[in-house]
């Protein structure tokens, strides 16, 4: 990623953070943005792709969890923004920048779409941890703490729904 996302403008912005902070925590922000998206269309994918005897449920639950991830993606970008900082926008740097893989040509049956992205989720859920304590303890910001703790949340819940529909008990 280039070595500054932080805006050069006539504006500049005084908020307690320094240039070094703000540049790795629009890092970090950014990062998190490209997973996201690729955790978006992976889902946006199994919503348009999936079959079989639970087809409507499904459908309906993954088009749900696409809604919720398209909403963090917003969030995102524009606490980088907030923060005097680019956002990435493109599906090259999505897909350049992202941790999180995409499986191209590959269409599983239901069961191993939930179980796809369960494990992403809990992925996502450990790096924002690891970003949450960077955040504060590196940078100093305590803002960016915060958001990350309140997406890493969300991740939380989506992922216990996953399981609800793995579990067989």
């Amino acid at each position: 990623m280039e070595s500054t996302l932080v805006k050069k403008s006539n504006i500049d912005i005084n908020i307690g953070l320094s240039e070094e902070s703000l540049n790795g925590v629009i890092q970090i922000l950014n990062n998190v943005l490209c997973d996201e998206y690729v955790l978006y269309t992976k889902t946006r994918n199994y919503h348009w792709n999936v079959v079989g005897p639970h087809f409507n449920d499904r459908h309906k639950f993954f088009q749900e969890q696409y809604e919720i991830l398209d909403e963090i993606i917003d969030e995102v970008a524009e606490r980088a923004r907030s923060l005097n900082g680019k956002s990435l926008g493109t599906l090259q740097e999505f897909l350049e920048y992202a941790r999180i893989k995409e499986s191209p040509k590959e269409y599983p049956n239901d069961l191993k779409m939930i179980s796809n992205l369960l494990s992403d989720h809990e992925q996502i859920i450990k790096i924002l941890r690891k970003n949450a304590d960077e955040c504060e303890d590196k940078y100093h910001d305590m803002g960016t703490n915060d958001f990350l703790i309140g997406i890493m949340e969300k991740h939380e819940k989506m992922a216990w729904m996953l399981r609800a529909h793995l579990d067989q008990s």
